[in-house]
């Protein structure tokens, strides 16, 4: 219960049974007053109200009510926790502070944000916005467009509903907002959260993609901090490339919504992010393994045969082959094409007994089909968005004239769950959402198209970047009830918080050495936003590969997380073995260095789910101090004991490579490198420079054609240096069993000359009955006895 009493300047709050006066000097500015419930501060301006809401000592929520639904998509649950902090009016400003963080509020609703230490982290800027110069009068601006030029894009207009306005300092990088093209750092860039389908070569002056994670981490002299703007209308970010003097979110509508997230380092500010938004949960194990695609593949039972054959023929290891919309009967979703295959459960499970898993693609768009089953109960129960007359909207896609799905509503996301079971029945072991921006052939949706808002009717302009976001979670909870396991998703189109439920790819990418370049800094930032499973089309999806482009593109992507290998219909062969001898030794090779490092990617994924720190990340993560590495592009890290340094240019044999701080173990030839140093490598087509930081240990898996559903019965552990120590984890690599304990964790110990390992979770069984520790000059064998392990 709240009391306010204006005219004298009191406010009163009762918290429990305690009434607490606070006294508030009127000024004849803006800011009036404030009031206290629970974990929130309402603060009062002279013509607006903005709430800020204490979640954590971390993370703080700023608030404005426009009349828009106060619906988050990214966040789920109440996030919460009880937290001390404090309110006081001090001189031209009220104070809000945790242990954590320092808000302070001034007139003309201006928020400075400021670490314990009194550390400027966000800091409102209090000057004007100057539009950039580009020397062009209205007559030339004309003249430009009409031939195509962009001579001002729209992340510059003046127009926006709002935006916030913040200052820059010198020192001060970017990263994060998702798969953004260009490079690691986005100073100086600007960006639109639009999700869009846009086939031509992507290149880093793209400010939009397919997916909007509006998600920025910033670095302002050496002090990290994030802000996430949930808003799902179009958005814009320029940080920095008007002017050096600020930075800037703009909307085109909605509420001002946005969370300032706080943290000691780099990585914590990423666990907050991932504690609000949530974090990609472990995946089902044989899912880390390489995945082989092509748009054609699915035209018939044979074809696909025929490729799983060469992959075996060649003693390629491969868990999954991907169905593009060819296997579909004329493109209708939840259907399965006759005329080439003949049983298609037969056919799936003849691959399941070769060790492949299946994943299909489905699109949202349902074909307008009057003797479509899908088509016509969607239509009869009202579940397809609607034109401003009234009737469903028509457009096109694959299966011709379409309509699209109303994902924003619970009843359409749990009826599309449900078709999910047409595919499991059949044996699918995952599906794949494509075109979910939602793309369209016949011109732009209208913004204007009545899609819903949960139980409230809205519009395009609002759910369009949440509509790939809620398909992800249909389809998840789909797969999930259908099959009982953890659910293999994959979608283009995201929004924050759609790690929840699905990986993600970079899209239609080209077979480019630009496109080959750009994946690190895109999978590493993805990372940063919280989607640790990810990965690019290996080769690239459009144009024709080379030789060297696709041996390249396999060493520098053997550590994403999602590992697979996809063309487009019409573009040149890029399977491993149409280049012949050396290329397809060399593909093999990594793939199979690919299979003896799953178990440790596998742990890698266990901690995330925990903490929601990437798998791939990039340097400044682990190392947010290094000047050198906060505009890295061509190294990478896996977890903080892997360092991975690709060729990304054509017809390079040599490379630099800089190791950070400590000592850095050549994992090709045992040499021992001193770290905040520079070394050259030599780098020929075959060789990938990999480095392990020194006293490291890590699981080494057993190379197959497949990762098996049966347990190993023996596990080994590489140790790199004289010692170490390590927690590895084991459970069935399927289900969701490990939830309710069933399984286990070995320690691991290596002090020179001593070893031990403990089993020091057994909830799983078996256990392995073997394991071995392998240093550089000596193996020693450990056999499981007596419900310990001895040495032998």
């Amino acid at each position: 219960m709240l009391f306010v009493q204006k005219e004298s300047g009191l406010f009163y709050d009762k918290i429990g049974s305690e009434y607490r006066m606070m006294r508030l000097n009127m000024n004849r500015n803006n800011l009036e007053k404030y009031i206290i419930d629970r974990n929130q501060v309402k603060i009062m301006f002279t013509n607006s109200i903005l709430t800020l809401s204490v979640l954590t000592s971390e993370i703080i929520r700023v608030f404005q009510d426009r009349g828009c639904n106060n619906n988050s998509y990214a966040i789920e649950e109440n996030k919460t926790e009880e937290t001390s902090f404090e309110v006081k009016k001090i001189d031209d400003h009220l104070e809000l502070k945790t242990s954590k963080l320092i808000i302070k509020i001034y007139d003309d609703e201006k928020v400075d944000v400021y670490d314990e230490q009194e550390n400027p982290l966000i800091i409102d800027y209090r000057g004007n916005r100057i539009p950039l110069d580009r020397q062009v009068d209205a007559s030339h601006q004309k003249l430009a467009e009409s031939e195509g030029h962009d001579v001002a894009t729209s992340t510059e207009k003046n127009s926006h509903y709002y935006e916030l306005v913040k200052k820059l300092a010198a020192d001060e990088q970017f990263y994060g907002l998702g798969d953004k093209t260009g490079f690691l750092n986005k100073r100086h860039y600007a960006y639109e959260n639009w999700n869009t389908d846009n086939p031509e070569p992507h290149l880093e002056s793209f400010t939009r993609l397919y997916k909007s994670v509006p998600f920025l981490i910033g670095l302002k002299n050496n002090h990290p901090y994030g802000i996430f703007f949930d808003n799902t209308y179009h958005s814009y970010f320029d940080l920095g490339k008007e002017s050096n003097k600020y930075y800037y979110y703009a909307a085109d509508d909605g509420n001002i919504d946005y969370y300032i997230i706080g943290g000691t380092s780099l990585k914590k500010v990423v666990e907050n992010y991932t504690y609000l938004t949530g974090r990609t949960p472990l995946p089902q194990k044989w899912t880390l393994g390489y995945q082989q695609s092509r748009w054609g593949y699915s035209i018939s039972a044979e074809k696909v045969e025929e490729i799983v054959d060469k992959m075996r023929k060649y003693h390629l290891p491969c868990d999954a082959i991907h169905l593009d919309i060819d296997y579909m009967d004329g493109y209708r979703v939840f259907t399965w094409r006759t005329d080439t295959y003949d049983d298609p459960k037969k056919f799936i499970n003849k691959l399941h007994k070769l060790g492949l898993h299946i994943i299909t693609i489905i699109d949202p768009g349902v074909k307008k089909d009057e003797a479509y089953q899908i088509y016509q109960e969607g239509l009869q129960k009202g579940y397809f968005v609607k034109a401003l007359n009234g009737q469903v909207y028509v457009n096109k896609v694959w299966p011709g004239d379409a309509v699209y799905p109303d994902f924003g509503r619970n009843a359409v996301r749990k009826w599309w769950a449900e078709n999910c079971k047409f595919l499991v029945d059949l044996g699918v072991d995952g599906i794949w959402d494509d075109m979910n921006e939602p793309a369209s052939f016949n011109g732009e949706i209208p913004e204007n198209i009545i899609f819903s808002d949960e139980d409230k009717k809205s519009t395009h302009g609002k759910m369009h970047n949440v509509y790939g976001h809620n398909m992800a979670k249909a389809t998840y909870d789909g797969l999930k009830k259908a099959s009982g396991k953890r659910p293999f998703v994959i979608t283009r189109a995201a929004y924050a918080g759609t790690q929840k439920y699905s990986t993600v790819w970079t899209g239609d990418n080209q077979s480019l050495w630009v496109h080959l370049q750009m994946m690190i800094p895109q999978l590493c930032n993805l990372g940063m936003s919280g989607f640790a499973f990810a990965g690019t089309d290996i080769g690239g999806f459009g144009a024709d590969t080379t030789p060297e482009l696709l041996t390249r593109w396999i060493e520098a992507a053997i550590f994403s997380p999602l590992l697979r290998n996809h063309a487009a219909l019409g573009t040149r062969s890029q399977e491993p073995w149409v280049f012949g001898e050396p290329t397809l030794s060399m593909y093999r090779k990594y793939l199979q260095l690919r299979y003896h490092f799953i178990p440790y990617l596998y742990d890698l994924f266990v901690k995330e789910s925990k903490n929601g720190l990437p798998i791939m990340r990039p340097l400044v993560l682990n190392y947010p101090n290094d000047p050198k590495v906060k505009n890295m592009n061509d190294e990478y890290m896996v977890g903080t004991k892997i360092l991975v340094a690709p060729v990304v240019e054509e017809g390079k044999d040599f490379r630099a490579v800089y190791l950070p701080q400590g000592k850095w173990i050549d994992f090709w030839n045992n040499v021992t490198y001193s770290g905040n140093n520079t070394v050259l490598v030599n780098a020929p087509l075959d060789k990938l420079p990999l480095f392990i930081k020194k006293d490291t240990i890590l699981p080494w898996g057993e190379v197959k054609d497949h990762i098996s559903s049966q347990p190993d019965e023996k596990m080994i552990f590489r140790v790199f240096g004289e010692y170490g120590n390590y927690l590895h984890y084991q459970d069935n690599g399927t289900d969701f069993a490990y939830k309710h304990g069933e399984y286990n964790l070995y320690e691991i110990n290596v002090d020179g000359n001593r070893a031990s390992i403990n089993l020091k979770k057994h909830g799983y069984e078996p256990v392995y009955q073997r394991i071995e520790l392998r240093t550089i000059d000596k193996k020693i064998d450990f056999i499981f006895k007596d419900q310990k392990y001895l040495q032998i």
